[in-house]
């Protein structure tokens, strides 16, 4: 995403709706985990691995269980985590997302930057697609230009962009318009991925669809696609890099119910379960591991300007007198974590200690649960800010961990004399308030969630921009904005990090959006299994290959 643009600011909105699939489904509440046989985790006590232990010998088949079928393998056309869960493990990219969230090169043996505006990308030698033809410097361009239409998904990613040129036989050279420090990190996402060229044109609209070549290099190759049934990946012979430890892949879809009886009864060997309730659920369920991640997502309070919460007195106030360890608890069985900044600890792809220190210290501005002294320090903003006799309305779906959130919400504000009133949709209307402002005209609040795809805090901040679309609340600021984009520029990673750690200050204590907390990934797994990430790079790193027995 380049906050740059006006694409960016288009795609920031996409990714909201992309993280409100993610928690939509997050419907149960410690007493349903409870009735379904779960164990409700204690937030406080929550670890967060990067890794699992590394799997020791092959295993001929696993069955992995999606959340939905993928409507398209084709992330240029319909980006969704259920295509991208799958095409991760057969598709490569010109950088590589690890697990502890840092990058790599990657289909670009080297990257170097002459100067501040220019990368150039040595291809590398010796990759074969799945038909076995050899990948080319022609193949990357192709694919970037790809990426770059503006119809395409990862077009946003691309509007700092000036020049794409092939300039040696396994060499690309981009120029920017001005310096990008994110650039790279998009092209370890989707931005990223490198197609053979011939089979995406020979399959025309066709492509990414069931009975279509999937025209990539990585270490599985599609081998089956039975539409409303099942999906088979299978290891590539040829593979120019380590054969993967799992041979073949079997994925079928299920949600909530469904999955966890398929995975207490043994019929699947694992998922990466994108609602919390769903690992919630099976906490505690014999012969079966969880692992929890680190992810970029995070539940938030997004306030407009229409009522109360345009004063920054007000939403700051909301924020010292809200129960974030409450919410936890009792929305999410203990899989959310109380959190003082509106981005998950996955964002600290780089400099961790610098980003792990800096969001101790909000925790003043965002406590997991309301003290005197905090409720105090709120009924005083209260007063300064006039406080307003108009009640605040929340907006929100009937879902258990949302209307947690909600009734949580107006209870904060009844605490510091003031008046909370929920106004709850459908979830399919729910969408909406993300996109629409029309749809958002009637509450001053949003129950939201947001995650987004690069592991850089930088990657967020830019929904503090006086010109996002995403800053619903109006909030402007000329040192903010500058802040912003002098981070976006600086390619030397602890510089980025002082500023984005300064930028963090500011959006929190304006509280233009109010974090609640962060929703670490959860990898559900046959007991006898171990290898992937247990962090979100399941998303664009190849984890099948790494699954496998335990040893012994």
């Amino acid at each position: 995403m380049s906050p740059l643009t006006a694409p960016g600011r288009r795609r920031a909105a996409l990714a909201g709706l992309a993280a409100t699939a993610l928690l939509a489904t997050a419907s149960c509440s410690g007493a349903d985990t409870a009735a379904l046989g779960g164990e409700p985790a204690d937030a406080a006590e929550l670890k967060l691995t990067a890794t699992t232990p590394a799997a020791h010998g092959q295993r001929d088949q696993v069955d992995w269980l999606l959340e939905d079928e993928p409507d398209s393998l084709d992330l240029d056309t319909q980006g969704s985590s259920a295509g991208r869960v799958v095409l991760t493990n057969v598709c490569e990219r010109l950088y590589q997302l690890q697990p502890d969230m840092s990058i790599k090169p990657f289909l670009a043996a080297k990257a170097r930057t002459p100067d501040d505006k220019t990368l150039v990308l040595t291809v590398r030698d010796g990759v074969t697609f799945h038909d076995g033809s050899a990948l080319t410097a022609d193949d990357v361009l192709w694919s970037l230009r790809r990426h770059a239409d503006p119809d395409m998904e990862q077009a946003d990613e691309f509007g700092n962009v000036h020049s794409m040129r092939k300039t040696g036989d396994r060499e690309i050279t981009i120029r920017f318009k001005a310096p990008d420090a994110l650039f790279t990190k998009a092209l370890a996402g989707d931005a990223g991925i490198v197609w053979n060229k011939e089979q995406v044109t020979a399959s025309g609209k066709e492509f990414g669809t069931p009975g279509q070549s999937d025209a990539c290099s990585g270490p599985y190759e599609l081998t089956g696609w039975k539409s409303g049934d099942s999906l088979t990946i299978e290891a590539y012979e040829d593979y120019w890099g380590e054969q993967p430890l799992t041979r073949r892949v079997t994925f079928r879809w299920a949600s909530d119910s469904a999955m966890v009886n398929a995975l207490k009864t043994g019929a699947a060997d694992g998922t990466y379960a994108e609602s919390p309730n769903t690992a919630s659920a099976l906490r505690g369920a014999q012969g079966i591991d969880q692992h929890y991640g680190p992810s970029t997502a995070s539940l938030v309070l997004i306030p407009t300007a229409r009522g109360g919460l345009k004063d920054p007195r007000i939403r700051r106030a909301l924020s010292l007198a809200i129960d974030r360890d409450g919410i936890a608890r009792s929305g999410y069985g203990g899989l959310v974590q109380p959190w003082a900044t509106p981005v998950g600890s996955g964002a600290w792809g780089y400099e961790k200690p610098r980003f792990a220190a800096a969001q101790k210290k909000l925790a003043a501005l965002a406590p997991a649960t309301p003290t005197a002294e905090t409720l105090a320090e709120a009924k005083r903003l209260v007063k300064a800010a006039g406080a307003p006799t108009e009640p605040i309305v929340i907006g929100t779906d009937s879902s258990q961990g949302r209307t947690v959130v909600a009734n949580a919400t107006r209870a904060a504000l009844q605490r510091i004399g003031l008046k909370g009133q929920i106004k709850t949709v459908p979830t399919a209307q729910f969408e909406e308030f993300y996109s629409d402002p029309g749809a958002r005209a009637d509450i001053d609040v949003l129950v939201g969630d947001w995650y987004i795809s690069k592991a850089d805090p930088m990657g967020f901040y830019d929904n503090g921009l006086s010109d996002s679309s995403n800053n619903w609340v109006g909030f402007k600021d000329a040192t903010y904005d500058k802040l912003v984009h002098r981070a976006l520029g600086a390619l030397d990673d602890t510089r980025r990090a002082e500023l984005a750690v300064d930028v963090q200050r500011r959006f929190v204590d304006a509280a233009v959006w109010i974090p609640l907390g962060q929703v670490p990934t959860a990898l559900v797994l046959d007991d006898r299994l171990t290898g992937p990430p247990a962090s979100q790079s399941y998303l664009y790193y190849p984890w099948a290959a790494l699954l496998g027995p335990k040893k012994g």
